[in-house]
């Protein structure tokens, strides 16, 4: 019996926190960014809806295809008001570099501690890498949808076509 509780605590304890879920709030952030600045989701908290599209690894194939397509396509979403950015817990100066290497028009998030990417429930512990997931957050900061099907190489094209139908407000 004894050893049964233990086995119950045991499990309770390495079970992952609650995962997060559309219309819950967002996870506050602050992490510094490939441009040199760096942006917290307060800053755009009744002003925008935001979008994060998590990635693994810096100049790993699906996620050099995936920042190709954001890179060459961005002008789909920025018909939307959105700012919109990718994530991963790379170094600042990894993602610059990527940012860089892939022409990269918007902002690349670092979060090398990992902590907001488990916040964000996409953090891969034993790795210390994030999953491939677009986590879309409406203007008054509560979670509207996580995408967790993502193809790489229609990522801007996709992110476009969401924004459209959670109805993110277009610009102009």
């Amino acid at each position: 019996m004894r050893h049964a509780l233990t086995l119950l605590l045991a499990t309770l304890v390495s079970l992952p926190a609650l995962a997060l879920e559309v219309g819950q709030p967002a996870p506050d952030f602050t992490l510094e960014a490939s441009d040199g600045k760096t942006y917290s989701l307060d800053d755009f908290r009744g002003k925008r809806a935001v979008v994060i599209a998590w990635y693994p690894k810096a100049f790993t194939r699906g996620c050099t295809i995936e920042c190709k397509s954001l890179a060459e396509n961005g002008h789909l979403i920025r018909e939307y008001d959105v700012a919109y950015f990718m994530a991963s817990t790379d170094e600042v100066e990894t993602n610059k570099k990527f940012a860089a290497a892939e022409k990269a028009d918007f902002p690349l998030l670092s979060d090398p501690e990992g902590e907001v990417a488990k916040a964000y429930d996409v953090l891969v512990p034993a790795l210390n890498i994030a999953k491939r997931v677009t986590v879309y957050i409406g203007k008054d900061g509560k979670v509207l949808k996580i995408d967790r099907d993502i193809k790489p190489a229609t990522s801007a094209e996709d992110m476009a076509q969401t924004l459209g139908e959670l109805g993110v407000a277009r610009n102009g």
